[in-house]
């Protein structure tokens, strides 16, 4: 029986949270003797700036994750956002806006919810930092990216997206959070970085649920 926070005394014991030393770009986990920036992040550009994650995605957060997702399972949003408002604190003191990554409208038909939007409002109402949950558009509707490699998803998802022209001039110069569940390779995160650019955006951050490890199996 689940608790009052939606969440089951079966989910916890697994989840690997995420704390310092992290890298200070991508958030990934590092040991104590390594560089404040990860291999992974000296080595490639991108518009994204900083990203924090709550735990890693891996055998023991699968299902919490894939609850949220598919299962309806939207009771456990406040105890979630709680993970991810003490994650991504420094972020989230310096933003503007919250921003959810969107699922195209048929997607969102047939799930019916968009689980990163549920997390931006229930973020946004601990933080007061307002969230724009149709803030960015999918124009694009594109094949799941389980299958791929990390080059493959970054083409799956290249101008996929687009900010909202209703919403231009609050986002014309704003300091944005993304809003996601899960980062893998960071390939939805960056498209959706780019669109947000695009749109004017000053800055934009990325805070998730979950993120893979560097150099884990892409799920």
């Amino acid at each position: 029986m689940a608790p009052p926070g939606g969440l089951c005394p079966d989910c916890w014991p697994g989840i690997r949270f995420l704390a310092a030393p992290l890298c200070q770009r991508c958030g990934a986990p590092l040991a104590e003797s390594e560089p404040p920036v990860c291999g992974y992040c000296r080595d490639r550009h991108s518009l994204l700036g900083r990203s924090r994650a709550a735990f890693l995605y891996d055998e023991g957060s699968r299902n919490l994750v894939l609850h949220l997702k598919h299962a309806d399972a939207l009771a456990g949003v406040p105890v979630l956002a709680r993970w991810m408002q003490r994650a991504g604190a420094e972020l989230l003191g310096e933003a503007d806006l919250l921003v959810p990554v969107p699922l195209h409208w048929a997607r969102l038909f047939k799930r019916r919810y968009n689980q990163s939007a549920e997390l931006a409002r229930a973020i946004a109402r601990l933080t007061g930092v307002p969230a724009l949950p149709d803030g960015l558009v999918r124009i694009r509707r594109t094949p799941s990216q389980g299958a791929f490699s990390r080059e493959q998803r970054r083409a799956n998802v290249r101008d996929a997206f687009q900010a909202k022209d209703r919403y231009r001039s609050r986002i014309n110069g704003a300091r944005i959070v993304l809003i996601d569940d899960v980062m893998t390779t960071g390939a939805t995160l960056e498209a959706c970085t780019a669109a947000l650019r695009n749109g004017g955006a000053a800055q934009v951050d990325a805070l998730t649920l979950a993120r893979v490890e560097h150099g884990a199996a892409l799920t």
